[in-house]
């Protein structure tokens, strides 16, 4: 058969299932809606401040950064902003990539095949191999560097999915394996409902067990934590050696890129050996002065992560006055669950014809019959926004979606 028509074939299938899905493009201003659907939590993305920022990066520096961060794509600014990174959130030392995707797919499959080597240390000592145990909730970058350190590891690499938020299942898996190293992975918010990993927990295990915790801040940096430094730091272990964390400038920073904040030795390993660092151009300059301009913002207004919070929290109570199944969150993220792929493209195209534009989070982001209006309360939303909203969710709960 034909493979375009194996590809049309599949396509019709996916749409039947109400699983399409399409790029939409839109305006500066979102085209007119109320956004509650991006990830700049802190309203951040048009702020002078940042654009100031990049312009300045490129007046100096130029529109790219030239060539791999091994070659010619290190610039005096990334060493600027990797430090200023490891200072504010109190990380030993700090690595910068293009995003923060890719900072994930290389931290996982670096250690993987860094500590897949006989001889550690303790009851293990000579026994080669890494188990990873990763959040049956966590991101498609950490599912997917999983199964990349699975199929670069062979047989020396495992991975084991433990329930989600469950750390006494991960105490248990690291307590059953035969690998000499192991690894914990899990989100440190979860990026469709808002839940926060149980960290401390989750590092008391990890340490208990000689395994190496990595969190992923990447919805919580900015927003999280003592002056949105993240849920390690609400947990008190953002300065522990065993605990890695990666963030991502995207979101709460509204630029481009992502970092790895991690113990000198990783640092060491992922430049030596990581293969998402070694073979990719480096950040471009006016991303960087972005993000350094965001991070200014977020020490000098250390207020705004809670206010994206309190609004956060306040839409929930919208919701769920008017019946609507909204999960209570702990971060910036609210999930209004729906139920059926189809109902839940429904609720959004509600959402729109009513101003406000609403993410939909449908199979694979969420199990079937879970799929879900996905709203985000930004720092500086207003009355008027929240009116708006108001108005939408009581469209969506008249049309008995939801």
């Amino acid at each position: 058969m034909d493979p375009l028509e194996l590809l049309r074939q599949a396509a019709a299938g996916r749409a039947a299932a109400g699983l399409s899905r399409r790029l939409t493009a839109r305006g500066p201003d979102h085209d007119g809606l109320v956004d509650l659907a991006s990830n700049d939590y802190l309203g951040l993305c048009g702020d002078e401040r940042l654009a100031a920022g990049a312009s300045e990066a490129i007046r100096k520096w130029g529109t790219g950064s030239t060539g791999s961060r091994l070659v010619t794509g290190t610039t005096t600014l990334h060493a600027e902003l990797e430090s200023q990174l490891a200072e504010f959130t109190d990380a030993p030392a700090a690595l910068v990539f293009s995003s923060g995707y890719l900072a994930n797919l290389t931290v996982i499959t670096a250690l993987a095949a860094g500590l897949g080597t006989p001889g550690g240390a303790g009851p293990l000592k000579g026994r080669g191999g890494v188990l990873v145990v990763s959040d049956a909730g966590n991101h498609a970058s950490l599912i997917d560097a999983c199964r990349l350190a699975r199929t670069q590891g062979g047989a020396g690499v495992r991975v084991a999915v433990t329930p989600h938020r469950d750390a006494g299942a991960v105490r248990r898996a690291l307590a059953s394996r035969e690998e000499g190293a192991a690894i914990v992975v899990s989100d440190a918010v979860f990026s469709v409902d808002g839940a926060l990993a149980p960290a401390g927990e989750l590092h008391a295990a990890a340490r208990e067990h000689g395994a190496l915790l990595v969190l992923d801040e990447a919805h919580a940096f900015g927003v999280i934590g003592p002056g949105g430094r993240g849920v390690a730091a609400a947990a008190q272990i953002a300065a522990e050696p065993d605990v890695i964390r990666t963030v991502t400038l995207s979101k709460a920073a509204a630029g481009q890129g992502g970092a790895v904040l991690a113990a000198p030795e990783v640092i060491t390993a992922l430049v030596d050996t990581g293969r998402g660092f070694i073979f990719d151009t480096g950040l471009a300059p006016p991303s960087v002065g972005a993000a350094l301009a965001a991070l200014q913002v977020i020490v000098t207004e250390p207020g705004l992560g809670a206010r994206a919070l309190a609004n956060t929290a306040r839409l929930a109570g919208l919701a769920a006055g008017l019946g609507l199944r909204a999960k209570p969150t702990g971060a910036a993220v609210l999930a209004i669950v729906i139920g059926e792929a189809g109902q839940a493209v429904r609720a959004q195209q509600i959402c729109a014809g009513h101003g406000v534009r609403a993410g939909c989070f449908r199979p694979p982001s969420v199990p079937a019959g879970q799929a879900c209006l996905r709203l985000t309360g930004r720092a500086d939303m207003t009355e008027g926004d929240f009116a708006v909203a108001a108005r939408a969710l009581a469209a969506v709960r008249e049309h008995s979606v939801g």
